[in-house]
């Protein structure tokens, strides 16, 4: 942004090794506090119009977040099966689910949160969990595409695939992969590999 003034003055500056420290705080000084005051000031106003700040001080800064940004609890196996549909062709006893059940259950926090973001594009659960996802998170069987080589619908073909999702409706295709190891391996692939993609859509 060669026009944006970032002293005063009115003249940029000339960056050279001697001014390097102070170009980098006016440029952080621009991008994070005055450059986007206004901003935050319109946000500040247009929020108060709804709930009055004034309110907001009887919470501490991480309820705030969490009514704010939503939560972030760590899943159990057990629980997932009442907070998740299973359809077209799987059910909550499905070899499968309870595979991919246990695989939720034993990732980290950070693992979760890529899964979370992978399957409905957030990165937060809102309030109320994932019991109150709305569309509700709904598990289906993806079918063989017999991508990659394979002869479609035979194991090792399906143990190639990847899971898929429709974000819009929180909505995952799980391929019936061979074991669990395979199921994790290919899961945390799409997961690491497939976000900002619509490859896997």
């Amino acid at each position: 942004y060669p026009d944006y003034v970032l002293k005063s003055e009115g003249n940029n500056i000339m960056v050279h090794i001697d001014n390097l420290e102070e170009y980098i705080s006016l440029v952080v000084d621009a991008t994070v506090k005055t450059g986007i005051m206004p901003q935050m000031e319109a946000f500040r106003a247009g929020f108060n119009q709804v709930f009055s700040l004034s309110s907001l001080q009887i919470f501490t800064e991480s309820e705030l977040e969490s009514l704010l940004c939503g939560g972030r609890e760590l899943w159990a196996a057990q629980s997932l099966v009442d907070q998740i549909k299973f359809d077209h062709g799987y059910t909550s006893n499905s070899p499968s689910i309870v595979n991919l059940l246990e695989i939720l259950g034993e990732f980290t926090p950070e693992q979760q949160g890529a899964f979370l973001r992978f399957v409905t594009g957030a990165p937060r659960l809102p309030p109320g969990g994932l019991a109150a996802l709305n569309p509700k998170l709904t598990i289906v069987r993806k079918h063989s595409t017999g991508a990659n080589g394979g002869i479609k619908g035979t194991a090792q073909a399906t143990d190639r695939d990847l899971p898929s999702v429709m974000t819009c409706a929180n909505y995952l295709k799980l391929p019936p992969y061979s074991c669990k190891e395979v199921m994790r391996e290919r899961l945390m692939y799409a997961i690491t590999e497939g976000q900002g993609s619509f490859d896997l859509s």
